[in-house]
This record gives structure tokens, C-alpha cells and sequence, in this order.
């Protein structure tokens, strides 16, 4: 595994920690207020996440995870990250990513872990800061 996959990894699993412990504290707040079962077990972490994942990037090109990790996200063009290129990225990454690269592993691989079929999509490479 490439060093900087390694660090992609890292960034992703703090991530989730803390996007869980989060979406913990939401549950907890809004489940007597909300009486929908599916909304605090589905909507609501997913909310957090993307709601987390999309702020951090926005104001710094880094999430939490990313900047303990050493990596950061960045425009191909060079510079900070689009809205629009932010919301591409976690979109395309979370329905078709894998299987376009699970059809081409070599192609992505030949990145060195910079680029995913998801960094291709939303023109936004990762770095090592």
C-alpha cells in the first residue's frame, strides 16, 4: 500500500470516529423531539457526516482527520476547493467511485494514492502537507 494511501486511510478512519461520536450527541438530542426511528438512525448521521466533511473542507481544504493524517485536498487547478467541487467529490464517492476503480485499479493506481476515480471526477487531487 502506497505511503500516501496509508494516510488516506488514517484520515478517513479519525473522520469516522469523530463523525460518529457526533451523530451519538444529535441522536440522543433529537430522538425525543423527533419521533421518527429512521430519521435518527439514517438521516441524521448522514446528515453529520456530509454536513462535517463539507464545512471542514470548505473553510480549510482539510478535514480533521486529513490535517492528523498529514494530507490535504486540494484544486487540480492549484488553490482552495470549489463548493461545487466538494459536493462532486463526496457525491461521486459515495455511489459510483468504487466500481469505476474496482474496472480500472491500475489507472488509480499509477496515482500513488493522490487520485481516486472520485479526485478524477471532481478535478481535486490529494496531497501530503
Amino acid at each position: 500500500m502506497d505511503h500516501l494511501m496509508k494516510k488516506r486511510v488514517k484520515g478517513i478512519l479519525i473522520d469516522t470516529v469523530i463523525s460518529t461520536a457526533v451523530s451519538v450527541a444529535v441522536e440522543q438530542a433529537v430522538k425525543k423531539k423527533v419521533g421518527n426511528g429512521f430519521f435518527t438512525a439514517v438521516v441524521a448521521p448522514a446528515l453529520v457526516l456530509y454536513g462535517l466533511e463539507y464545512a471542514q473542507l470548505r473553510k480549510s481544504g482539510q478535514t480533521i482527520g486529513q490535517k492528523m493524517a498529514g494530507i490535504e485536498l486540494q484544486s487540480e487547478a492549484g488553490g482552495e476547493l470549489t463548493p461545487k467541487q466538494i459536493v462532486k467529490r463526496m457525491a461521486y464517492r459515495d455511489t459510483a467511485s468504487s466500481i469505476v476503480y474496482l474496472k480500472n485499479r491500475q489507472k488509480y493506481n499509477a496515482y500513488s494514492g493522490a487520485k481516486f476515480p472520485h479526485d478524477v471526477y471532481a478535478e481535486t487531487v490529494v496531497k501530503e502537507v
